[in-house]
């Protein structure tokens, strides 16, 4: 367990890879539109975004974290808490390409 400020316990934190989708298409995305186009066109009208991980769909607690939008589509890693199927997302980074 990792302590946070205060004396209180700050929750176990976990990092995946994975990829930023939507609750309708999860980890297929079937049509016309790139991965991204379609996450977010998903999203507006109404799905939510999930992260795609290791062959699972883990639904996302927080969906107005500031960096969902920008890597809709995207392979990220993500940090956060998982409870049940569902993360609290803290953190979320484009992994760096190789050269």
């Amino acid at each position: 367990m990792i302590w946070g400020g205060a004396g209180a316990p700050v929750a176990d934190q976990q990092t995946w890879t994975g990829t930023i989708s939507d609750s309708q298409c999860g980890i297929n995305h079937e049509g016309e539109l790139n991965e991204t186009d379609c996450t977010l066109r998903c999203i507006q009208i109404g799905f939510k975004y999930v992260l795609v991980a290791d062959g699972k769909v883990l639904k996302i607690a927080n969906q107005d974290f500031a960096d969902l939008k920008a890597n809709a589509g995207r392979n990220v890693k993500l940090t956060g808490e998982l409870k049940g199927d569902t993360i609290t997302v803290s953190k979320i980074e484009t992994p760096a390409k190789s050269k």
